[in-house]
């Protein structure tokens, strides 16, 4: 029996951009992976990469709602688990898989390629193959611009692949022009970049050295979102491919107003700096950009009205449940906050046209 109903009181047609599907072992990976990385594997006792546990500590709430986490196993490690808990009981037209393993933590730039491969086509056989609601974003090995243009070019065209996934921490930020050909390539295949919570990198995650604790990285994520935006817009990405198309998802959306008003100002003072800028860097944000709705941090009816006010756009928001975490607790005040206008929009219409659905 399904174990969640919609958290909103909408009885239209409802497309989720952000699921996640998990791998429940490395083990898993193994009838896609050749046997020689399966033996570089065994040997060296390699069970998985450990960052994905870091983003999310396993058995927070944060990480998995109490209402979905199975009796045995990980949660959100298999298809039924997904329909059980999501696709039926939401009767979701389409949802948008995403697969955040942490494969960007290895520096084995072939492993890392094979293991990229393998996940890839893991998602294929067990999820997209028997769902068809499903599509998913492919997994790229982030620290090798070459083996990411392979790794597009040789999966980018399966028709169930509308995205690639981009983690918010990288070594460098994704605008700067060494991930150029990387995102003309997500761009010339019709693909979507999507701009994901996770991510490991060589050095320090926020501007001034690591956290302490999961709370302040978690409360102050955002920035990682505004510094990866920040770069796209200012490093020129869309004036050289002006079809590229840019989600964030589980980056929040409430910062996007203060962030744009600050970046249109700065742009007037010094767009000497930056002449191929001809229009306003939040006019570029709604064409180029959309968001989805989790995690969302609620407030006041009357601020959050505003605040929707000021993203300009019936269009930049995707509805989300941002499965298996628990984010969903707000989900009726942010629906109730919505104008009339957006809610279609943002619960369907939106995504499908954004996706190409």
């Amino acid at each position: 029996m399904p174990t969640a109903v919609r958290a909103v009181p909408w009885e239209g047609p409802v497309v989720d951009v952000d699921v996640h599907a998990n791998v429940p072992s490395l083990t898993a990976l193994y009838p896609y992976l050749p046997d020689l990385w399966i033996d570089w594997c065994k040997e060296r006792g390699y069970r998985g990469p450990g960052a994905a546990a870091g983003h999310y500590p396993p058995n927070s709430t944060r990480a998995c709602d109490p209402r979905w986490r199975p009796a045995s196993g990980a949660p959100a490690s298999n298809v039924g688990l997904l329909r059980e808990h999501v696709l039926d009981p939401w009767d979701v037209d389409q949802a948008i898989l995403n697969c955040y393993y942490g494969l960007d933590a290895l520096r084995h730039p072939d492993w890392a390629a094979a293991l990229v491969r393998a996940l890839n086509d893991w998602i294929v056989a067990e999820w997209l193959e028997p769902e068809p609601r499903l599509r998913a974003s492919l997994v790229i090995p982030a620290r090798d611009p070459e083996a990411m243009i392979a790794e597009i070019r040789r999966v980018g065209d399966h028709p169930g692949f509308v995205q690639v996934l981009l983690p918010v921490r990288n070594d460098a930020l994704w605008g700067q022009r060494v991930y150029h050909d990387v995102l003309r390539e997500i761009a010339d295949r019709g693909l979507v970049a999507g701009l994901h919570y996770g991510g490991t990198t060589e050095s320090h995650p926020s501007t001034t050295g690591p956290t302490s604790w999961h709370v302040e990285e978690y409360a102050a994520e955002w920035q990682s979102f505004a510094a990866q935006l920040t770069s796209l817009v200012s490093e020129g990405v869309f004036q050289k491919i002006p079809e590229l198309r840019v989600s964030v998802l589980e980056g929040g959306f409430l910062w996007l107003p203060l962030w744009g008003w600050r970046m249109n100002k700065e742009w007037k003072g010094l767009r000497r700096e930056v002449p191929w800028l001809t229009e306003p860097p939040l006019d570029i944000i709604r064409r180029h950009f959309r968001f989805s709705t989790a995690p969302f941090d609620g407030g006041p009816p009357r601020m959050l009205a505003k605040c929707l006010e000021w993203l300009g756009s019936d269009d930049v928001l995707m509805w989300a449940t941002d499965y298996p975490h628990g984010y969903d607790e707000n989900a009726g005040d942010l629906f109730a906050a919505l104008p009339e206008s957006m809610r279609g929009k943002t619960m369907a219409d939106n995504a499908r046209s954004w996706y190409r659905l």
